[in-house]
């Protein structure tokens, strides 16, 4: 295994993509839950550019696990926080599944 348990991207693309909202925000809060939480030398929360899934941000990535989430909320960063970064398990219904026919769905479908 690599340096971390557990490695967050939030995609951060600003301008380019119309439906990323506070996302700097996003990384702030993500960044102290996992100090909070007492995994910061496990978990490193980063910035990213852009995922070319243009339509279903903001996004989140999570390796080694391989979790991508999509339509990512505020009100959903504590759950995303609590129980996978820090319980380590996927918050399935906000999981997207990039190049898998049928598997994603839009944010407002939820």
């Amino acid at each position: 295994m690599g340096q971390y348990v557990r490695h967050v991207f939030v995609c951060t693309s600003g301008d380019s993509c119309p439906a990323q909202g506070d996302v700097e925000g996003f990384v702030k809060y993500l960044r102290g839950e996992v100090a909070r939480g007492g995994k910061h030398q496990e978990v490193r929360v980063n910035k990213a550019g852009c995922f070319s899934q243009c339509g279903w941000g903001p996004m989140i990535v999570v390796y080694p696990d391989d979790v991508w989430y999509a339509g990512v909320q505020a009100s959903d960063l504590a759950e995303i926080a609590e129980r996978h970064l820090l319980g380590g398990e996927p918050v399935e219904r906000l999981r997207y599944a990039p190049g898998v026919k049928g598997a994603n769905k839009k944010k407002d479908a939820r």
